[in-house]
């Protein structure tokens, strides 16, 4: 979180952002706070995930966007966390810190827990229903219809602003690069089969797994995008995690078994056309573009840590070198997870 943004949030504002929605803070732990502060608080013995975000992250708009579309997937039998209503019956509640504000909404934990890519559970079982639920998402989704309260388009995301994060001395390849990759996506046909809201960021730190199944959440990153972005970015995260450190050859074999698995998964809820199996590499490409951004609007560049100095050089490196994350024949890969 940002340093400015730090300095407004103090235990005054978690307290009285519990007890809008009933809950203490006797117990309150906290869960993350990289782009918004998330707690587990209690209401009596019941734990609830408690999340603010700063206005200069989301709008209050986005935010209740986001949890209508939530409680719609949960209400036609996605397993998503139930969001809250507040002691007012709102569904974010509003803050005041200074001149700003922080947006408050409540969440359902979810059952279970995480699946850490070291454990056996990280295996094709698993993938499969990752790509189960995924296509169950995107199957419910296409039937949905946003009201006044809507989600950013995927191109108005601030760190697609390139030049604005990157050194155009140092960069200029890789906003080259970026703006291709845009100007290429943006070319893509718009329907209602192709595209609309989307998770963004379905990886395993957002999701648990309870008794085999599957339970997401932090939709934050949710956004107006194409769907096949939601398959691009499990794969993506799945490699990255497990074998970044490794070369093309090893990262592709865990790849391909990721996928095939996955895609398995997601056509028993939701079809897939062959063209657009066939486009996620481009949607990796953003992903690492994406990633390359968000380290320069969030770290200290200057004083980076040994993790963050080796994350940032990874991706710059594959960037420069026109090396993807991983280099697949999706056409056979689309074909084996139909034929199984």
């Amino acid at each position: 979180m940002e340093k400015w943004i730090e300095e407004l949030f103090t235990e005054g504002v978690l307290a009285e952002a519990a007890s809008r929605y009933g809950c203490n803070t006797a117990k309150a732990k906290k869960l993350g706070d990289f782009e918004n502060y998330v707690y587990e608080v209690h209401k009596g013995d019941t734990p609830y995930i408690l999340r603010l975000t700063h206005c200069s992250h989301r709008s209050e708009r986005e935010v209740t966007a986001e949890l209508k579309w939530i409680n719609y997937l949960h209400k036609h039998g996605v397993n998503v966390s139930l969001v809250n209503q507040s002691d007012k019956g709102k569904l974010v509640e509003v803050i005041k810190a200074e001149d700003t504000y922080f947006y408050v909404c409540l969440f359902h934990k979810a059952p279970g827990s995480p699946v850490k890519i070291i454990d056996p559970l990280f295996d094709e079982e698993l993938f499969y229903k990752w790509g189960k639920v995924t296509g169950h998402m995107h199957r419910v989704t296409k039937e949905y219809v946003q009201g006044e309260d809507r989600r950013d388009r995927w191109e108005e995301d601030d760190v697609l602003n390139y030049e604005k994060y990157l050194s155009p001395v140092k960069d200029e390849y890789i906003i080259e690069k970026g703006e291709i990759n845009k100007k290429t996506i943006k070319s893509y046909e718009e329907t209602k089969d192709t595209f609309g809201l989307i998770h963004s960021d379905i990886h395993p730190g957002n999701f648990f797994y309870d008794e085999g199944t599957i339970h997401v959440f932090d939709f934050d990153d949710s956004t107006q995008f194409f769907f096949i972005s939601d398959v691009a970015i499990p794969l993506y995260y799945s490699v990255w995690w497990k074998f970044r450190n490794e070369n093309l050859d090893i990262r592709s074999e865990f790849g391909r078994k990721f996928l095939v698995s996955f895609l398995k998964g997601y056509l028993t809820e939701c079809d897939l056309e062959e063209e657009w199996v066939g486009r996620i590499p481009h949607f990796l490409l953003l992903r690492d573009l994406t990633l390359y951004s968000v380290f320069h609007k969030k770290w200290d560049l200057e004083n980076l840590s040994e993790v963050e100095e080796s994350l940032l050089s990874q991706v710059r490196d594959r960037l420069l070198k026109d090396e993807p994350i991983v280099d697949l024949d999706y056409g056979e890969i689309l074909e084996k997870a139909r034929a199984e």
